[in-house]
């Protein structure tokens, strides 16, 4: 069973039609007209001719019995052939030099300012005998003044015109119509493509966001096809991570989500005493986890590339951010025993950013070396300005080994016996990184202790 066409290119196949076929139209009926004009004219002039003939054939045939006495001396028989057709009717009249009517029927004179040849015959029309005439006027060679007219009815004038018409017309119609109906056919033709197209897009799987084929589509169409591929495209790629950010947030929730779960039914159990406060401290542990958790989480799905493609960027001042950055970590060193040292630059180190995801950045970087160095030990933040605009941030941590410095960016991905945290923190700061077109490397640090982490900057 055929597939009934869409609605879209129905509409597209009558705008062609409704464009190419009212023109073809149009040429006809002006084709029409001129040709009845041509028509009309060609009978008219043959007609002419015919009727001036019989005019002068006819002024052969008076005879002059007398002054003003004129008369058309013409057999019975040729008058009979002459003025007895069945499909025109042919009058006379002879006029003396007054103009009176001597013999024959009332014509009516030429119109004034109508052109006479030089033989001084007038051809022109009128209205005898209740008809619409075609009649010619001539002179009298033998009687001065005097003159013949003579006049036909216009039947086969028309019936004439009418047929060279129809001879000239009809292939035309035939002509345009042919042409009416290769326009359909073609228009019909051109847009099948566009048939298969919307036939095997709407034939795809809503899971199936590969490109269109685009092999067999007009060479008019294909941007269109190529824009929607490249949408498809992203949003292939969005999908995936939002597909990515929904099994991480489910695995990684399970764990904590089930530890609170069974923490609860334990208080619920417990009676006051010293082990329901212990519970109630575990208790809160935990939620400040999963807090820490769900919030990491949202920010690495608000700084993947295309959920931040419309990112404002301003001049930030590192400086002064790192200055306002490491005092908020002071109280949490302090707690720890770490000392938050910052080392700024002699001048201004100015970088094009999104100041509230630069401060996540660096937020995850002191906050992973806080929490990886030894108690006692120290967390320096350094700004350079050369040859690139460049924070680092050193610790007092274990060394990463050689294999493990490139895995440390990946998401949840954590050290053997590295304790708490998400795996989270180093990803995030990779991503914002890569919006600020920034790199991110991790180094051992320049005094054999610890590692330290450089982010380096496109010159503003």
């Amino acid at each position: 069973m055929r597939a009934e066409a869409p609605p879209r290119a129905r509409l597209l196949r009558t705008q062609l039609l409704r464009s190419l076929l009212p023109p073809l139209v149009v040429l006809l009926l002006v084709d029409a007209a001129i040709s009845w004009g041509v028509a009309h004219r060609f009978a008219r002039d043959a007609q002419d001719k015919a009727l001036a003939e019989v005019g002068r054939e006819l002024a052969l045939q008076v005879r002059s019995d007398g002054p003003g006495r004129l008369r058309l001396d013409l057999p019975e028989a040729a008058r009979r052939l002459l003025f007895e057709d069945t499909e025109d009717r042919t009058s006379y009249a002879l006029l003396d030099a007054e103009g009176r009517t001597l013999e024959g029927e009332a014509i009516p004179a030429p119109p004034p300012g109508a052109a006479a040849a030089r033989t001084g015959e007038v051809l022109y029309d009128g209205r005898a005998g209740g008809a619409e005439v075609r009649a010619v006027q001539l002179p009298l060679a033998g009687a001065p003044g005097a003159m013949l007219r003579v006049a036909e009815t216009r039947h086969q004038r028309d019936a004439m015109a009418r047929q060279i018409l129809a001879i000239v017309v009809l292939p035309q119609v035939l002509l345009i119509v042919l042409a009416g109906v290769i326009v359909r056919f073609g228009v019909h033709r051109g847009l099948r493509p566009l048939e298969d197209l919307q036939r095997a897009v709407a034939q795809r799987s809503h899971k199936d966001l590969s490109p269109i084929d685009d092999d067999r589509v007009p060479g008019e169409v294909r941007p269109l096809v190529l824009s929607v591929n490249a949408l498809l495209g992203r949003l292939d790629h969005v999908l995936t991570l939002q597909s990515r950010f929904i099994a991480d947030a489910a695995h990684q929730l399970k764990t904590p989500v089930a530890g609170l779960k069974a923490h609860v039914e334990l208080l619920a159990r417990q009676p006051e005493g010293p082990d329901r406060a212990e519970l109630l401290g575990r208790l809160h542990l935990g939620v400040e986890r999963l807090s820490r958790l769900v919030s990491q989480l949202l920010s690495l799905a608000r700084n993947e590339p295309e959920a931040a493609r419309m990112i404002d960027f301003a001049p930030v001042e590192l400086n002064a951010l790192l200055l306002d950055i490491a005092s908020g970590w002071v109280p949490l060193a302090l707690g720890r025993g770490i000392d938050l040292g910052l080392e700024g630059c002699s001048r201004p180190v100015i970088v094009s950013g999104d100041p509230g995801r630069l401060r996540e950045l660096f937020d995850n970087l002191i906050d992973n070396a806080i929490r990886y160095s030894c108690a006692g030990g120290r967390v320096t933040v350094r700004v350079f300005d050369d040859p690139l605009p460049t924070v680092a941030v050193s610790d007092d941590g274990p060394v990463i080994p050689p294999q493990e410095q490139q895995r440390i960016f990946e998401r949840f991905h954590r050290l053997l016996g590295s304790g708490e945290g998400s795996g989270l923190g180093l990803a995030i700061a990779l991503e914002i990184a890569r919006l600020h077109k920034a790199s991110i490397g991790l180094q051992e640090d320049a005094d054999g202790v610890g590692n330290r982490f450089s982010v380096v900057f496109p010159r503003a």
